[in-house]
């Protein structure tokens, strides 16, 4: 006769087994050097020698820096015109695309994915050729229908709109993969009963197709801010900097990571680079939270 004695080794402790590499990972990699940098922001180091603690002094000291100023509000401008510009751009494409089927369908994807998969540098590359004042295409088409011809890259008030066309070319074929995902999961029942009740095709587009993709439109919002605000290899290519030299003429293009690089291994003061890290961390912490909180907010209405 055989009892059934409980178990020793919990049910769950399998999965627990499962997700543990990743976890030790995370540990090892991510949140072990953050919290190392944290630590960091409160000394005064150079790399060489031993850490010496001072406190707030490197965020007081970040924080009076023109630079500081100069690298956030560049930022905050970014986010603010790619953000929008960059969803906008990729659900209206994803809505082209959508229309097609079959082989039409896959080369019209893969032709607006391609650039996502092309190497950063090659697409800085790319863009300072379209950007070139004499005979950049972009200023050649301008020449056409006789409009100015800026100096993308050489004139403050043009670095970041070049920098968001850069990005928004980018990036609109990963977004739009998303939204081509979440169209294809709506039942074609919902547009069959709004076309007997007499839809037109934008009716079906704001009250079919905009509610059904609002976690889509969380999860590419969320994606793209973060993102965003941790923009540094594209414009630190399209500006040919150096440890020495960054953001720009005048610092038009200078952004808080590439700043967090020019203290630290072009200065050698990593206490003042990891309190700007420190800084953009919370920065995105609480946008993040935000957004999450507006998202649940609006799903309870």
């Amino acid at each position: 006769m055989t009892t059934n004695q409980p178990s020793r080794f919990p049910a769950y402790a399998k999965s627990y087994l499962m997700i543990a590499p990743f976890f030790i990972l995370f540990g090892i990699f991510t949140l072990g050097p953050m919290l190392y940098g944290i630590a960091i922001s409160f000394t005064k180091w150079n790399g060489i020698n031993s850490p010496t603690f001072v406190g707030l002094n490197n965020y007081a000291t970040v924080i009076d820096s023109p630079r500081f100023a100069k690298a956030f509000s560049n930022l905050l401008l970014y986010v603010a015109i790619t953000v929008p510009f960059g969803i906008t751009l990729a659900f209206c494409v994803a809505l082209v695309v959508n229309r097609f089927k079959g082989l039409t369908a896959h080369f019209f994807r893969s032709a607006y994915f391609l650039p996502t998969v092309i190497p950063l540098f090659l697409t800085a590359v790319i863009w300072r050729w379209l950007l070139t004042p004499d005979f950049g295409l972009i200023n050649m088409g301008l020449t056409l229908v006789r409009l100015p011809q800026p100096n993308w890259l050489g004139d403050p008030p043009y670095m970041i709109p070049a920098l968001v066309m850069a990005d928004a070319w980018r990036a609109t074929g990963f977004n739009m993969v998303i939204f081509l995902a979440g169209m294809k999961n709506i039942p074609n029942e919902y547009y069959e009963a709004a076309t007997i009740d007499g839809a037109n095709a934008f009716a079906k587009i704001r009250f079919i197709m905009m509610p059904a993709l609002g976690s889509v439109f969380l999860l590419v919002i969320v994606n793209a801010v973060i993102s965003a605000l941790q923009v540094f290899d594209l414009p630190w290519l399209m500006t040919n900097s150096s440890f020495s030299g960054y953001g720009g003429p005048l610092q038009g293009m200078l952004f808080p990571v590439m700043d967090v690089m020019g203290r630290g291994f072009g200065g050698r003061r990593f206490g003042e680079a990891s309190a700007i890290a420190a800084i953009l961390f919370l920065l995105i912490l609480t946008i993040t939270i935000i957004q999450l909180a507006i998202r649940r907010r609006w799903r309870e209405l």
